[in-house]
């Protein structure tokens, strides 16, 4: 596992930390390196071990911070970020995490008022003493009381597209253990929960004391929590890794256990006492001739646990996905066969939402259509940002910019030697009251819309419904691009009632987005729930800006699962004839 993320975070923690003391132009230097580190295809550490030459090729990393990365991955530490953090000594990302509260703020609330963590933060709003800070006043002041639980609840909880490749490391180390015959991740993680607490995982081993001493060394792991025969727990990048050794005929009926949920697992040993079995993590027990069930956990003649499969089919019941195991109805169609047969990760044909050097993307649409078609996608669209409400900057592309890229993705395709459709785009911005810029005329010459909120995203739920199932109504609209605008553990986003949407959406031939952006996973699993139940489409999307987030997919077929989904219901499942004739 590579360090670029780790290295990456360092430079978006030093441009915060000096913007927070009033440094300009600098911080957005290092966040522009902070982005290219860690989208690079080379590990920086490659890199870092050639010299400051070497880490400075990355593109938009200069001398300066290319030395820097140099000392962190030699000696661990940058001597300049721990002056700042001592001259600045606030936990800078979780006030951050307040929503409305940036890097300045933080610097100006610790100079007036000595502000260093989220209690204190609380503190000094309850008291009334940020509205007194120059610059401040009693509506920003309640903004940070009112946002501050989720930013503490941010705190607790793990992305998971920053959980899943520590847990995929692990893994991978652990498999090849010689006395670890079978590896999986567990709980919230192997169910796809856009947040989780921590990583678990499961081995099947018949010395666990072997693979506990094993897991404890392994490379990712910054410290041992703790340390038995049969389970560990340590921690890797911030995140706690927990370790649990069974006996291989054991393996199936702990993973299921496990995986949970508590409330599916709760359904399903329910099921189980029907039956006259008995469900827990050391298998499945027939108990239907003893006495006191509840003696033991091994009591009765073991039925099943070798295996997940074999645990549900010795209750008469299908395979339940990972995905679905939230008891909202699986177990009932787990028993009556009726199941859906969920979109697979190989169904996906191509992208509908992706950026290039156009607009906000870090590569040339050439680049881009080049590592789709790698990738053996049958199509691809390039949909960069028009200008309009929420687009900072020069970031979006005017209608005359837009005519013009026309003619450079047609070719760009013409130029890249591969069998891949491509298609133009735009994603368009829906304003506050659920119009689209820019305007129909635009849009009408173009393969693909997609229409997404990126202001205004404090609406109430009423207001929030209005504008969605205004912006789908639109003719030209084809794909609602993340529809709450939501990043996970930074910003809430909109809260409109999905089930109107998706009313809306089935209604006008519109596909609603599951964007797989992993701060986004938007829409999240119980909206893409709603989009099937009504009839609606859904397009896992990447909402790509380099050719390494179009492997992103995998977040947003997954959520799209625990939606439901099948692949009749994805857009982009669908043959290019079958697409083209969708968009209209």
């Amino acid at each position: 596992m590579s360090r670029n993320d780790e290295v990456a975070s360092l430079l978006e923690e030093f441009a915060d930390r000096l913007e927070a003391t009033g440094v300009e132009y600098k911080p957005t230097a290092y966040r522009r390196a902070a982005e290219n580190v860690r989208e690079h295809p080379t590990p920086i550490e490659d890199l870092a071990a050639e010299g400051e030459d070497a880490v400075s090729e990355i593109d938009r990393v200069g001398d300066a911070i290319a030395a820097k990365v140099v000392e962190y991955v030699e000696t661990g530490e940058i001597a300049e970020l721990e002056e700042l953090r001592a001259e600045l000594p606030v936990e800078i990302g979780a006030l951050t995490a307040i929503e409305g509260v940036g890097p300045k703020t933080v610097g100006t609330l610790y100079e007036a008022l000595g502000i260093a963590t989220l209690d204190e933060m609380e503190a000094a709003a309850e008291a009334g003493e940020i509205r007194e800070v120059k610059g401040f006043g009693a509506k920003t002041e309640e903004s940070i009381l009112a946002n501050l639980p989720f930013a503490r609840e941010s705190r607790k909880r793990t992305r998971l597209g920053d959980a899943r490749p520590v847990a995929d490391d692990a893994v991978a180390y652990l498999a090849e253990l010689e006395d670890a015959s079978r590896v999986e991740v567990c709980g919230s993680i192997r169910r796809w929960k856009d947040t989780i607490g921590d990583i678990d995982l499961l081995v099947a081993s018949d010395d666990g004391g072997s693979v506990v001493d094993a897991f404890v060394d392994w490379p990712a792991a910054d410290a041992t929590i703790e340390a038995g025969t049969g389970k560990a727990s340590v921690r890797a990048d911030d995140t706690r890794v927990d370790l649990r050794v069974v006996a291989d005929a054991e393996f199936g009926a702990a993973l299921q256990y496990f995986t949970g949920s508590k409330a599916h697992n709760v359904a399903v040993r329910n099921h189980a006492i029907d039956r006259g079995l008995k469900l827990n993590e050391y298998g499945l027990f027939d108990v239907s001739d003893v006495e006191d069930p509840d003696a033991g956990q091994r009591v009765g003649e073991r039925v099943a646990g070798e295996t997940e499969a074999g645990v549900y089919d010795a209750l008469d019941m299908a395979y339940v996905p990972p995905e679905l195991r939230e008891d909202t109805g699986e177990v009932a169609a787990a028993v009556a066969g009726a199941l859906p047969d969920l979109v697979d990760l190989d169904d996906p044909r191509g992208d509908l939402h992706t950026h290039t050097d156009w607009s906000d993307g870090g590569f040339t649409i050439r680049e881009m259509i080049a590592a789709a078609a790698d990738r053996g996608h049958e199509y691809h669209a390039v949909t960069d940002h028009a200008a309009g409400p929420g687009v900072f900057g020069d970031v979006g592309l005017e209608e005359a910019e837009i005519a013009e890229q026309a003619a450079a993705v047609a070719e760009a395709a013409d130029a890249v030697d591969a069998d891949i459709e491509v298609l133009h785009g735009i994603e368009a911005n829906i304003d506050a009251d659920g119009a689209i810029t820019p305007d129909d005329a635009m849009l009408a010459d173009l393969d693909v819309v997609v229409a997404s909120p990126h202001s205004a995203l404090d609406a109430d739920a009423d207001a929030a419904t209005e504008r969605l199932v205004r912006a789908v109504e639109h003719p030209e609209v084809d794909v609602l691009g993340h529809p709450t605008g939501r990043l996970i553990n930074e910003r809430r986003g909109l809260d409109p009632d999905v089930e109107a949407v998706a009313a809306a959406a089935a209604r006008e031939g519109v596909a609603i987005e599951v964007n797989a952006n992993p701060a986004r996973l938007d829409a999240d699993g119980s909206a893409v729930r709603a989009a099937v139940e009504a009839g609606a489409t859904v397009a896992v999307n990447t909402d790509a800006h380099s050719p390494r987030e179009l492997d992103n997919a995998r977040y947003g077929v997954h959520t799209a699962r625990r939606g439901w989904a099948e692949a009749a219901d994805v857009l982009n499942a669908y043959p290019i004839d079958e697409l083209r004739e969708f968009l209209g």
